[in-house]
């Protein structure tokens, strides 16, 4: 699962939550970007029904022209489709946002990439004198994961889905364990890295991080359907259900306190909205040319993330950028070419029966393969 457990690949992590089956048949409107076969596009999300989802939702654009598309169903147990202008908990897509208001930032001298965290962040981290605010955003601090240690499945989740919980805490389930590693000597996903970024932007702007977003990222980009809730357990607007099994009973998942996940991945968007802002972040529109340079920069010890971007090279040979997530309920792909010019974005519920959203490599392939 992206948010709420370990690393989530681009391609591999959609995969990662509770779910589904639910047959249904794929709707598509609007412009078809030409040179993808909505065809396959259907049969793929139509196998994501059948292995894994509730219901999907996608977003695909080339350029100026695209389509969406829907499978399965809103509610288990109706035919109610998916809203195709639905909200839904993107869960690790907010890294990409945290990491974009970090690099701002950085571009305006209130913060040092290659800084400890201690300079901002004093007494925060035992080993804050050692991670820099780059590993944070790459992943390379070190800093155990927090999501290990909390009840993640079914039975354990539903004893916390509405606990509130500070990012202090948080990141004391982090410390209280040793580093996975000296820092910047090895790649990890870690939610802790993201949960203290968001930490460092509240110190810097004297505001709360969701603040620091909405004013930077959401306003700028018009970004109207997309929302930091807090402790909020709803999700405003149009949106379809996730489920997971507790013992013989189906449990509706979709409300839940995102406070466990906090910076590191609490969010609620739509496709439209994550669709201009992939592509916002791929031509650079967000931060100056260095921060952008930055933040899809790779090295050897990280060879597949930048700085909150993931970079993936896909069978066919084409590259993509972006970032995955999951929390429980929902799991999303936002993806776009380097360039921003062909972008997919969805949105995957999870259904009791469990599965493993079989035909999202076949999606990803056919919206970015020749």
């Amino acid at each position: 699962m992206g948010t709420m457990g370990k690393r989530v690949g681009v391609l591999g992590a959609v995969v990662g939550l509770a779910a589904l089956t639910v047959g249904g048949t794929a709707a598509a409107d609007a412009d078809t970007a030409g040179r993808i076969d909505r065809e396959v596009v259907r049969q793929s999300i139509d196998k994501a029904t059948r292995n894994g989802a509730a219901g999907v939702q996608v977003r695909i654009s080339e350029g100026r022209r695209g389509f969406t598309a829907r499978a399965g169903v809103a509610e288990w147990g109706t035919d109610r489709p998916v809203p195709l202008d639905g909200r839904y908990r993107v869960g690790s897509i907010t890294k990409v946002f945290v990491s974009v208001v970090v690099l701002q930032l950085v571009g305006e001298g209130r913060v040092d990439l290659d800084a400890p965290v201690s300079r901002y962040l004093p007494g925060l981290l035992p080993d804050g004198d050692r991670i820099t605010v780059r590993a944070l955003l790459q992943h390379t601090s070190g800093l155990h994961n927090f999501t290990d240690e909390l009840p993640l499945d079914p039975a354990g989740f539903e004893g916390i889905r509405y606990q509130h919980w500070a990012p202090a805490e948080l990141v004391a389930l982090s410390t209280a364990k040793p580093l996975d590693f000296p820092p910047g000597t090895a790649w990890n996903y870690s939610n802790t890295n993201y949960v203290v970024a968001g930490m460092l932007v509240e110190k810097i702007t004297g505001r709360p991080y969701a603040e620091a977003v909405e004013r930077r990222v959401l306003q700028p980009l018009r970004l109207r359907g997309t929302s930091l809730p807090g402790d909020r357990v709803g999700i405003p607007g149009p949106h379809a259900h996730g489920y997971y099994r507790v013992g013989e009973s189906v449990v509706d998942i979709t409300r839940l306190n995102p406070s466990a996940a906090y910076s590191a991945g609490e969010m609620i968007s739509t496709t439209a909205d994550l669709d201009r802002f992939v592509e916002a972040v791929a031509k650079g529109e967000l931060l100056k040319p260095a921060q952008a340079a930055e933040m899809k920069k790779l090295t050897a010890v990280s060879p597949h993330y930048g700085l909150g971007l993931e970079h993936r090279v896909l069978p066919c040979g084409a590259e993509v950028i972006g970032h995955s997530g999951g929390i429980p309920g929902y799991s999303s792909l936002m993806l776009s070419s380097e360039d921003g010019r062909v972008r997919l974005d969805a949105s995957f519920t999870s259904s009791p029966e469990g599965g493993s959203l079989e035909g999202v490599a076949e999606l990803v392939a056919e919206v970015f393969c020749d």
